[in-house]
């Protein structure tokens, strides 16, 4: 009995040793990642764990299939060159002079495509003066990554910024930073991380003012904004930039935009402010300045009365949207220009009849509103005047009639002895002097009866009567028609003018 034991023992230890014991043999991977990029390598290291390194040739298999069938040594580098190389790999030790073999564990590769880039982020891209900021560098989310970091700025070129393969690091600088990941041997480079604008902040306060500083801002009109830099904090040379929705986004020497105002350059602007001489020590952007254009305004015209009276004026009164400022006003009449520009106020006193309308103009250039509607201004007489119109006519009506009768009378002095005129002059005479005749003459007063009556002709008192006073009668009638400064004439009896013709040209007269 005991003797079979031993038997059965001593086949056991014959069978171990012909087949060997396949779970000692050890394969691992240097480095030891799960993953890798192409473009990188590995090596593979196969520990039989028994007898020397020299007793032992090896094979390396993938996914079953040996694609190294004989080595003298241990360890095999592999360099990943497609993502073909991913899959399970395991090795085999073969006793030197013997069928007895080992295999060893699998292991898992995976490899990737594409190159990776580092990925950079920051806590904040602004810092205050004497502050500073963690930067950090990451490679997806394989392992065994180093970090190197650059700096640099606009005038100056990369920099390496050497004891820093930290996945984070601090820093106080202004500048542009950029990172890379490495591992290996030899050593495996990602892309560069995109890069980050680290800024310095200074305590300067910036603020955004409009010119012209109306409250009101119209769609056509121009203006200026203005990036100023207040008191307070670091006091240098600067220059600006801008942020808003049609303004230029380059750093620029002037502190202002000019642009004309339109629908679509409404909305929020922001500026800061940064050294002229350190690109990345700045302020903070401002508080935002909303603009918003109206559309375009129409003035307005109002006249107190629109009836000018003789001698006075009326008010016009233009004015634009009460909620906006800065107008002056520009008026017309007629289409024509009555007052270019108007005090601020907008009023004109106007005396003259017509058309008027205005509108209102500002800035420079000037930008002007819409014109207003028409007034019609009216003038009109005053009963003064009606009075002296209704007087001055008849004066005309009159003054032509004399006119007309005096050149009768001269014409009847020249002609004295024709009927016409000497009917007429004998009329009017007799007319004039027919009270004083009729208590001192009686047949006068003969002779007026029957001229009024009808009975007569005109022609009879001086052809037919055969009264005695017919000659007086007849000096009587004609001497009051004679005019100042003509001759005497005699009587047809021999003697001078009667003193009825004295009196009436006493300057003429002259004693016997």
């Amino acid at each position: 009995m005991g003797h079979s034991l031993l038997c059965l023992l001593g086949l056991f230890l014959l069978s171990t040793v012909i087949h060997g014991n396949t779970e000692d043999a050890v394969l691992t991977i240097e480095p030891n990642w799960s993953s890798f990029f192409i473009g990188e390598f590995v090596t593979f290291k196969c520990d039989m764990n028994e007898g020397n390194d020299t007793d032992w040739y090896y094979t390396f298999n993938k996914d079953g299939q040996g694609f190294i069938l004989y080595s003298d040594y241990k360890e095999h580098v592999l360099s990943f060159t497609s993502t073909g190389d991913s899959g399970k790999y395991q090795c085999t030790g073969h006793r030197m002079g013997s069928s007895y073999t080992k295999n060893s564990n699998t292991v898992s590769v995976t490899v990737s495509a594409y190159k990776p880039r580092a990925t950079l982020t920051a806590g904040t891209t602004i810092i205050p003066v004497g502050g500073s900021v963690t930067l950090t560098c990451s490679v997806q989310s394989s392992d065994g990554w180093k970090y190197e970091w650059f700096r640099r700025t606009q005038t100056t070129s990369e920099v390496h910024i050497r004891d820093q393969q930290n996945r984070d690091i601090r820093v106080s600088q202004g500048g542009i930073y950029s990172c890379r990941g490495t591992r290996g041997n030899p050593v495996y480079y990602t892309y560069d991380s995109y890069d980050v604008t680290i800024e310095i902040t200074f305590s300067n306060k910036v603020v955004v003012k409009q010119q012209p500083n109306w409250p009101q801002i119209f769609r056509g009109e121009t203006i200026t904004l203005t990036c100023e830099v207040q008191e307070g904090g670091e006091t240098t040379e600067w220059e600006y930039e801008w942020r808003g929705p049609s303004t230029p986004t380059q750093w620029t020497h002037n502190n202002d935009v000019t642009f004309r105002v339109s629908e679509s350059s409404s909305g929020d602007y922001m500026c800061k402010s940064r050294r002229r001489d350190d690109s990345y020590s700045s302020t903070e952007w401002s508080e935002a300045f909303t603009l918003s254009g109206s559309n375009k305004p129409k003035a307005k015209l109002r006249a107190d009365n629109t009836t000018v009276p003789v001698g006075g004026s009326v008010t016009l009164t233009c004015s634009v949207n009460s909620s906006s400022s800065g107008w002056k006003y520009y008026w017309y009449r007629d289409d024509t220009t009555v007052d270019v520009v108007s005090p601020s106020n907008g009023q004109i006193s106007v005396s003259q009849e017509g058309l008027y309308r205005c509108r209102g103009g500002r800035g420079n250039p000037v930008y002007y509103t819409e014109d207003s509607q028409e007034v019609h201004i009216n003038t009109t007489v005053s009963g003064f005047g009606r009075e002296r119109s209704s007087f001055i006519v008849p004066f005309i009506i009159g003054l032509v009639s004399g006119i007309i009768a005096v050149l009768l009378l001269m014409c009847c002095y020249k002609k004295i002895k024709e009927p016409c005129c000497y009917s007429l002059t004998q009329s009017q005479s007799t007319n004039q002097s027919s009270a004083s005749e009729q208590t001192s003459n009686p047949n006068e007063t003969q002779v007026y009866s029957s001229l009024l009556h009808g009975d007569l002709s005109v022609y009879e008192p001086v052809r037919g009567s055969g009264n005695t006073g017919s000659a007086d009668e007849y000096n009587n009638v004609t001497s009051g028609f004679q005019l100042e400064g003509l001759d005497k004439r005699s009587r047809h009896d021999g003697t001078e003018e009667s003193s009825d013709y004295n009196n009436v040209n006493p300057e003429s007269a002259s004693g016997p």
